[in-house]
């Protein structure tokens, strides 16, 4: 079974993705021009090093936790590409964000179907609040559409607890890749999923919490023309407030290696009109580095590992308050 899903997963994101979202699923340019821009991407870290294969990271995010040190945890495999056996995260440390290269650590997490029926990790989110560390993740399951995002928490970014209340979202079809957001009081998770549990339209689904345990109904903040239900140009969703704007960045879009960024004041809206940037990154996820810089990642299955990339916003809204603020030393 797992070889067969690995299969038309596969096919799904290396044939469906590359050739069909070049069409309806690709965006022009919207009425806010190409105004975010993203520069050279270099490599930062190479999941491979001490393995006798190359290895792959996937979804990812960054973190600034304590001891003055940058964090990243991540969907890691060794080639060929092999999502459903994705089962442990990625961790690697640096002292500075564009350090050359960052530091291997031992795996940040394993799945275990025993008691929590993970059929695999993927695309791990952390943020932290009240002193605690949560890690927000797609947990699989053996029915696609009824897939789960589970929580685990830390207070050292090193040992992971799983809620007991997993899983904190089921959805379908393969409901995945969460992010996290504060508006307002609430707690916003972004996350990719389909009209129907079944497939249908590719979305950008959004739950609303006040607590990080308890999630309500679910809205759509994003609807993309294509159809399916593996893969599709709704994944990796991130959104970052500036100012009076919210940024939507997506993909895989015109390509495996492909990211639109869109432009909206409401936070829990985006059309595909509100198009302002286009760059060639895979599972792009948005870092401020503590010297106030922006940057784009990048990563994917046969990409060698992870890249960096610097932003230029051009939106005039570099001196207000963003969700993002310079980290602070901790």
């Amino acid at each position: 079974m797992t070889n067969w899903w690995g299969v038309a997963i596969v096919a799904a994101g290396l044939l469906g993705i590359i050739g069909l979202n070049r069409g309806v699923g690709a965006a022009s340019p919207g009425r806010g021009g190409m105004d975010v821009k993203v520069g050279e991407f270099k490599k930062i870290y190479d999941p491979s090093v001490g393995e006798k294969e190359e290895w792959y990271i996937n979804d990812h995010c960054f973190l600034f936790g304590t001891a003055k040190r940058w964090h990243m945890f991540g969907i890691t495999h060794a080639e060929p590409a092999n999502p459903l056996d994705e089962k442990q995260f990625a961790h690697a440390t640096a002292e500075r964000l564009t350090q050359l290269p960052w530091e291997k650590q031992p795996f940040a997490m394993s799945a275990e179907w025993d008691p929590w029926r993970e059929s695999h990790l993927w695309a791990p989110h952390v943020i932290r609040h009240n002193g605690l560390y949560y890690m927000f993740y797609c947990a699989g399951d053996p029915d696609h559409t009824k897939y789960k995002i589970h929580l685990a928490t830390s207070k050292d970014l090193k040992t992971w607890t799983r809620h007991p209340k997993n899983p904190m979202v089921v959805d379908g079809f393969d409901a995945r890749d969460p992010m996290l957001l504060k508006v307002g009081k609430e707690w916003v998770m972004y996350y990719t999923a389909n009209e129907k549990p079944e497939g249908g339209r590719h979305l950008v689904a959004y739950r609303k919490s006040k607590n990080l345990t308890e999630w309500g109904e679910r809205g759509i903040a994003f609807t993309d023309p294509m159809s399916g239900t593996y893969g599709g140009p709704t994944e990796s969703p991130f959104v970052v407030r500036r100012g009076r704007y919210y940024y939507l960045f997506i993909g895989p879009r015109e390509g495996y290696d492909g990211t639109d960024i869109f432009r909206s004041a409401d936070p829990f809206h985006w059309d595909l009109k509100d198009k302002v940037g286009h760059f060639p990154s895979h599972a792009a996820e948005v870092v401020r580095d503590s010297d106030g810089k922006w940057y784009a990642s990048r990563a994917g299955w046969g990409r060698g590992g992870l890249y960096l990339a610097p932003i230029e916003w051009n939106d005039g809204q570099d001196e207000k308050e963003t969700s993002m603020p310079v980290p602070r030393k901790r």
